[in-house]
């Protein structure tokens, strides 16, 4: 790709790929010129996260399903973001013609291997949360 900063992993300060293998050449996200920045926005998006933990939960799962797992999301914004994911590869759609019409998500290969990702920042989350209030509560009071 024209104008992309390719880094050596060995030079970066990032980890290795969670499999253990070691890149040669990758992008560089930290560029501002970075493709894969658009893929990161994508990914920290919290209902995008949401969406790949329950998919990756359970899979196959109707959209009703998926809309009464993950309290709070708007139809809305549930639909945008399946199909975000959709688009990226992440997940797919299926329909099923019934009456009424029967649509599927589930999970792709590509999206399964970024759920143990984001799994483990949700579980952090819900780990350290009270740890984060503690220090949000004391930089407060500190103001």
């Amino acid at each position: 790709m024209a104008g992309t900063t390719t880094v050596a992993r060995e030079e970066s300060a990032g980890p290795a790929d969670p499999e253990g293998s070691r890149y040669t050449d990758c992008f560089n996200a930290l560029s501002a010129d970075c493709p894969s920045r658009r893929l990161l926005d994508t990914i920290g998006d919290k209902w995008v996260t949401l969406v790949l933990v329950a998919l990756g939960w359970r899979s196959p799962m109707r959209y009703s399903e998926l809309a009464s797992r993950i309290e709070g999301v708007s139809q809305k914004m549930l639909t945008q973001t399946l199909r975000r994911l959709e688009r990226d590869g992440l997940v797919t759609r299926t329909v099923t013609p019934s009456v009424p019409v029967r649509v599927d998500y589930a999970i792709t290969p590509l999206g399964t291997s970024l759920v143990a990702v984001v799994g483990r920042l949700k579980v952090w989350a819900e780990r350290h949360m009270t740890d984060v209030d503690a220090a949000r509560a004391a930089y407060d009071e500190g103001r």
